[in-house]
């Protein structure tokens, strides 16, 4: 009976990280050196659909959405010329972390909306079931 609650919650879980991810991501745009001596790298969680059931009556049916893993791009650092900065290297140059503004801003309006669309689901699922508690009474 609580199905449609099950699933969009999986989804609130998903895009609540990947928010969150954004955020670190953001919050991290400017880090030089990191505990691994190196500027930090954007995260990005995957997701896949969680396994439908084998038999009964949801057999075939999806239930939302699972975090696969969190992990880091590999695209390279951004490297600027900055000789007076302690971190430039030989010629001059400091690496600055991968983190793309413009992306990191376009996944968090994505994730925004998909939470909002889950919320929406949720709420739905919990009227739906609601209505159906008050059947006959």
């Amino acid at each position: 009976m609580f199905d449609g609650i099950n699933i969009a919650s999986t989804g609130l879980v998903a895009e609540s990280l990947r928010l969150s991810l954004v955020a670190n991501n953001l919050a991290n745009a400017d880090t030089t050196v990191t505990p691994q001596n190196t500027p930090y790298r954007s995260e990005y969680a995957v997701f896949q659909s969680a396994p439908s059931a084998s038999s009964g009556p949801n057999q075939g049916v999806g239930q939302g959405v699972i975090i696969n893993g969190i992990y880091q791009s590999q695209s390279p650092f951004n490297v600027v010329y900055d000789p007076t900065s302690p971190k430039a290297n030989a010629q001059g140059n400091v690496l600055y972390p991968n983190v793309n503004l413009q992306t990191q801003m376009v996944d968090m309006i994505e994730a925004s909306q998909a939470y909002q669309a889950n919320v929406s689901a949720f709420n739905s699922a919990k009227a739906m079931d609601v209505k159906a508690l008050t059947i006959g009474s």
